[in-house]
């Protein structure tokens, strides 16, 4: 028997259009899973690959999950969700997050939507005594200067993932939670491209390197098989050792 074999399960990303999203969408098509994505532009063709997005083979869905209302009236093609993954993510740097507007902005997508979400497929989830999966992140466990939204945000990422595993584990329902650290993407760029700010994460990862979507993919892959189907409520970093 393969744990990690797929086949014939729906998995749906939401923040699966780039980044570390898309990383894990990937993994699961790659092991046999129909899998949706959801992102906020129109169409994937609006995406690129040198964007950090690979959308060959995943089933596209247009979702602002920053929209109550799109969350609640969202009308997926699929009659059964075997795993979600909720991996929608927002930052506003230069301060931004300081201004009530910008940390409303992150607040509603980095916490609440998550929320929205996952009350929105737990019927589906429960039919199908299913796994959620929460990509919160290490700025969970430390401070984050500039960006007291996303801080936030993450911390409480991780309150609800211990909560909502507490609190459905009665309905079949596992729930456990990925905090990766500095991931190469998108939104790290201002980071990467920086090549003194990109010496000093480096210094202070053990594996001295980067993340990559494809290490996150491996933690959600666990959690969602049967090789994790002891493990409730958990959040496991995928930091290379940098919060150590």
């Amino acid at each position: 028997m393969n744990e990690l074999d797929f086949s014939g399960r729906q998995v749906l990303v939401i923040g699966g259009s780039s980044g570390i999203g898309n990383g894990i969408a990937q993994a699961f098509r790659a092991r046999g899973a129909r899998v949706a994505v959801c992102g906020t532009r129109d169409r994937a063709a609006d995406y690129r690959r040198d964007d950090g997005s690979d959308l060959e083979g995943l089933d596209y869905v247009r979702l602002d999950v920053s929209d109550a209302r799109a969350i609640e009236r969202f009308a997926p093609a699929f009659e059964m969700l075997d795993v979600l993954v909720l991996a929608q993510g927002a930052v506003v740097y230069r301060r931004g997050e300081f201004e009530m507007a910008g940390f409303r902005k992150v607040v509603e997508v980095n916490l609440i939507s998550l929320m929205a979400c996952a009350t929105r497929f737990h019927p589906m989830l429960r039919a199908a005594r299913g796994s959620l999966i929460i990509v919160s992140s290490t700025a969970a466990f430390h401070a984050t200067m500039g960006n007291p939204a996303y801080s936030a945000s993450k911390t409480g990422a991780l309150g609800l993932t211990r909560t909502l595993g507490q609190a459905w584990a009665e309905d079949g329902i596992r729930v456990n939670g990925i905090a990766p650290g500095l991931v190469d993407t998108k939104m790290t760029k201002v980071t990467t491209e920086n090549p003194k700010r990109l010496e000093g994460a480096l210094e202070r990862i053990p594996l001295k390197r980067l993340g990559t979507p494809a290490d996150m993919a491996g933690a959600a892959l666990f959690l969602a098989s049967p090789l994790a189907s002891y493990i409730i409520g958990q959040t496991i970093v995928v930091d290379g050792g940098l919060v150590l």
